[in-house]
C-alpha cells in the first residue's frame, strides 16, 4: 500500500484538522465529536441540515458546510458509519430550536446510526426530521444496503434543501424540497481500479488491466456487471441511458447535470464525458440549464465517475441558483 499518511488509525482525525486548517472561516470542529460544523453555529431562526458518513468521499460531506449547503457534517472512520452519538452531538451543536433535517444516504448503517440519533435528539426536545437519498440506478439491493444506494446526487439534495432553510423555511418545507430532489434525481457510475481503505492495507477488489465495472458503487460494492474496457462514449451511452429509462424526461424539460469523479479520474476524462452527455440530452430534446463537473463525491484514489441527472421545475432552478459558499462548492446566486 502507498499512501501519503501518517498512522493508518489517525488518518480521519489527521483530515478533520487539516480541514479546519485549510478553512477556517467556514469550519470548526466540536471538541467531543469527528463533527464539522459552520463556524458560526447555530444560527438563529434558521432551520439546520446535517449529513454525514464514512470518511474517503472527500470533499463530501464536510466539504458542503457553509452558507446555503450543509451546518454539519458527521465523519465516520474511513468507509464507516458514523456513530449514534456522533450524529446527536451534531444535531445539539446546530440546532437554533427551529429543528434539523437530516440528509442520510442509504447504507444500512448510516440509516440505522441517523434515525437513531434522530431518537435521541427528539427525546431532548429537538425537532428533527430526516429523508433517505437513492439516486443510484444501478442496482435495487447492494452489499450495504436495502433498496438503492445514495451517491452522488447527494450532492443536489444538499445544496437545494440547504438554499430553502437559508430563506427561513419551516422544517416541514425544508423536508419537502429535499424530497422533491430525491423523487427527481438519478445517477450511475462506473470503475476502471479499485481503492484501498488505509486500515486494510490492499485493494478492496480487482479488475483485469483491460477490465471496468459498471454500476460501481462508491465503498467498492459490485454494480450490474464487468466487461471490457469501452470507449468513453459507449460507457457514457450505457450510464445515461440507464438513468433516463429509470426516471423519463419529456422533450422540452430542463436538468442539472453532474459529472462526478471518483479521485484518480483527471479532468480531462471528465469533460470528455460531459460531452456525450451533453449529445444525448440535444438528441433527446432536453435542456441543460446547469452542468457541474468535478470531484463532488469521490471513493479514496478509486478510478471512475458518475452521471447525476436532476430534472427541474421552476422552484428547483431558483434553489440551485441561489448562493451557496462552501470550501467545495460555491454558486454565486442570480
Amino acid at each position: 500500500m502507498k499512501k501519503i499518511i501518517n498512522n493508518p488509525n489517525e488518518v480521519l482525525n489527521d483530515t478533520l484538522k487539516g480541514m479546519v486548517a485549510a478553512h477556517p472561516q467556514y469550519l470548526r470542529k466540536l471538541d467531543n465529536a469527528n463533527v464539522l460544523v459552520r463556524k458560526n453555529s447555530p444560527i438563529e431562526g434558521k432551520v439546520a441540515l446535517v449529513s454525514g458518513g464514512g470518511s474517503g468521499h472527500e470533499p463530501a460531506h464536510g466539504g458542503y458546510v457553509g452558507t446555503g449547503m450543509l451546518d454539519g457534517a458527521v465523519a465516520g472512520e474511513v468507509f464507516t458509519s458514523p456513530t449514534p452519538d456522533q450524529v446527536y452531538e451534531a444535531v445539539k451543536a446546530v440546532d437554533s430550536g427551529k429543528g434539523t433535517l437530516l440528509v442520510i444516504k442509504n447504507y444500512s448503517g448510516d440509516v440505522m446510526n441517523f434515525e437513531m440519533a434522530k431518537d435521541m435528539a427528539e427525546m431532548e426536545g429537538i425537532k428533527v426530521e430526516a429523508v433517505v437519498v437513492n439516486d443510484d440506478v444501478a442496482v435495487e439491493n447492494s452489499t450495504y444496503t436495502t433498496g438503492r444506494r445514495g451517491i452522488a446526487g447527494t450532492v443536489f439534495v444538499h445544496k437545494i434543501a440547504g438554499a430553502k432553510a437559508e430563506t427561513g423555511a419551516e422544517l416541514e418545507e425544508v423536508k419537502r424540497v429535499a424530497e422533491k430532489v430525491i423523487e427527481n434525481v438519478r445517477s450511475m457510475g462506473m470503475a476502471i481500479s479499485p481503492c484501498t481503505v488505509p486500515a486494510a492495507g490492499k485493494p478492496n477488489f480487482t479488475l483485469g488491466e483491460n477490465e471496468m465495472e459498471i454500476g460501481m458503487g462508491i465503498h467498492g460494492e459490485p454494480g450490474t456487471h464487468r466487461e471490457a474496457l469501452k470507449t468513453a462514449d459507449e460507457i457514457t451511452e450505457h450510464l445515461v441511458l440507464k438513468i433516463l429509462e429509470d426516471m423519463p424526461i419529456n422533450e422540452g424539460e430542463e436538468v442539472a447535470v453532474m459529472v462526478n469523479g471518483l479521485a484518480s479520474t483527471p479532468l480531462m476524462e471528465l469533460y470528455i464525458v460531459n460531452k456525450k452527455v451533453d449529445e444525448i440530452l440535444t438528441q433527446k430534446g432536453i435542456k441543460t440549464y446547469n452542468t457541474f463537473v468535478g470531484e463532488f463525491m469521490t471513493s479514496l484514489e478509486m478510478a471512475g465517475f458518475s452521471v447525476t441527472i436532476l430534472k427541474l421545475d421552476e422552484e428547483l432552478k431558483e434553489l440551485l441558483d441561489a448562493t451557496a459558499d462552501t470550501p467545495a462548492f460555491k454558486v454565486f446566486g442570480k
